[in-house]
């Protein structure tokens, strides 16, 4: 697998001088720009390839909704350059209005894992009172916790810190956990 994909922590960051649509960075430990994305606005179908620089030259992941602009959407995850499916994200509709949660697929579409919001109560103030608390998600699986998202405050610019290093037995593909990254910081993101 490419290093781009080793590190224990990245920092997604979603550039703000862009009008439309958004321009995703991931930078390494070290502050490197490692992965870019970019996506288009208005868009009935997402459909998000990350790149491994801003050049776009080379694909590393695409990430497919499987409907048009559906509130429980089901976004695939690829492989860009092998075409092999790594896993799907789904988001739990309903249950997001209080508080967001992402089902973790793997290939065959099973239910390996969950990310969720921390808390109910911080998800109701950020809803209804304040953005100005910023979210942080926890991925389960197999009852483990394997990373952790956490949006950084800045009313700005939207930035979630990645960590995987919990996760020592490495038993979250760090491609799927990535675009879920990339998920938080576009669609989450939106609701601050």
């Amino acid at each position: 697998m490419d290093e781009r994909f080793s590190y224990n922590t990245y920092l997604v960051r979603r550039k703000i001088l862009k009008l439309v649509g958004g321009a995703f960075h991931f930078y390494d430990p070290m502050g490197n720009v490692v992965l870019y994305a970019n996506m288009k606005a208005f868009k009935l179908k997402e459909d998000i390839t990350i790149y491994s620089g801003e050049d776009m030259q080379e694909a590393m992941l695409s990430i497919k909704a499987r409907n048009i602009v559906d509130f429980s959407a089901t976004y695939d995850v690829f492989d860009a350059q092998s075409n092999e499916k790594i896993g799907g994200l789904r988001r739990k509709g309903l249950k997001s209005i209080l508080k967001d949660e992402w089902l973790v697929l793997d290939e065959s579409d099973n239910q390996i894992g969950v990310i969720k919001e921390d808390s109910t109560a911080l998800a109701l103030v950020r809803r209804f009172l304040t953005t100005l608390i910023p979210q942080t998600y926890s991925c389960v699986i197999n009852n483990r916790e394997v990373c952790e998202y956490k949006q950084n405050f800045n009313p700005f610019v939207v930035k979630v810190n990645v960590d995987f290093s919990m996760d020592r037995e490495q038993i979250y593909d760090r491609r799927l956990g990535l675009a879920a990254g990339l998920l938080l910081c576009a669609i989450e993101g939106k609701q601050s």
